[in-house]
């Protein structure tokens, strides 16, 4: 690769899925140097100092016997940090979930780990874009049919009906078991209500599901009082709202985004001002 700066490969085992409450079980690393040289492998059990979750022990098989005489993060953080260094990361789905962690356990000892201006390679986004998910694909490989009328209006629909007939009969009586262990029994079924809560997307902006887009593309609050209400509207009616989550227990990455906007508020306040 053409390297203009380091590149991480890093993959993370946590006790569990909640980025703020859950800690690293297992980290693993390959760092590829920009100057060519022999690319370098970091790899560490640790003790979290909280339970393992049983569905975490279900998919990654870490057991607490497992770590219970491993260093805690705080004991091996300087060095991963330093491992880390100003690289650029790369990974499978890491910015869903493992650079969050990653940042979380960091702070919690007084580290920054910046990642403002590194650039992410998520191998998962490569396959989902180079791998098409359009509905020529879905006719093809549902209904073993080419779609020789794409883009017009009823011949999509018709596709379409085509393809929901054969995902009710390929999928019919079987479960689904997402990345993390999770399984919804039968999901694919002939009942409406079912498939909406199974394919609905609620729009979360953060892995900890503090903020979410409306339907009219605004961030909104998530939780608590003001569910619901436009971060910026909340802003105007109660002005340290934003202080207030920046000192609480929000995950990073909530505080990050909250501290930017609260920003990009207070320039067009000034601007209005004006």
């Amino acid at each position: 690769m053409n390297l203009k700066r380091d590149l991480c490969f890093f993959d993370i085992e946590a006790t569990g899925l909640n980025v703020m409450r859950d800690r690293i079980l297992q980290i693993g690393i390959i760092k590829y140097f920009k100057d060519g040289r022999e690319p370098e492998e970091l790899e560490m059990l640790i003790n979290p100092g909280i339970p393992i979750s049983e569905e975490a022990m279900g998919v990654h098989g870490i057991t607490p016997k497992d770590v219970s005489n491993k260093p805690v993060f705080a004991q091996v953080a300087q060095q991963l940090f330093d491992f880390f260094g100003d690289a650029d990361l790369a990974g499978y789905n890491i910015s869903r979930f493992d650079v969050p962690l990653l940042m979380e356990e960091f702070a919690r000892v007084g580290l920054d780990f910046d990642v403002e201006k590194r650039r992410f390679v998520d191998v998962q986004r490569i396959f989902y874009k180079m791998e098409p998910r359009n509905l020529k694909a879905a006719l093809r490989f549902y209904c073993q049919k080419e779609f020789e009328d794409a883009h017009d209006a009823m011949a999509d629909v018709r596709a379409t009906v085509d393809v929901f007939h054969g995902q009710l009969k390929m999928y019919e009586g079987v479960d689904h078991k997402d990345d993390d262990g999770n399984v919804t029994p039968t999901p694919i079924v002939p009942d409406v209500q079912v498939l909406h809560d199974f394919t609905q997307d609620t729009g979360t902006i953060d892995v900890t599901n503090r903020l979410k887009y409306n339907e009219k593309g605004e961030v909104v609050f998530n939780f608590g009082k003001y569910n619901g209400v436009p971060v910026f509207k909340v802003f105007d009616q109660e002005p340290q709202y934003g202080h207030w989550i920046l000192n609480k227990d929000f995950s990073v990455q909530v505080k990050s985004i909250i501290r930017k906007m609260m920003k990009e508020h207070e320039r067009n306040s000034r601007r209005l001002g004006e």
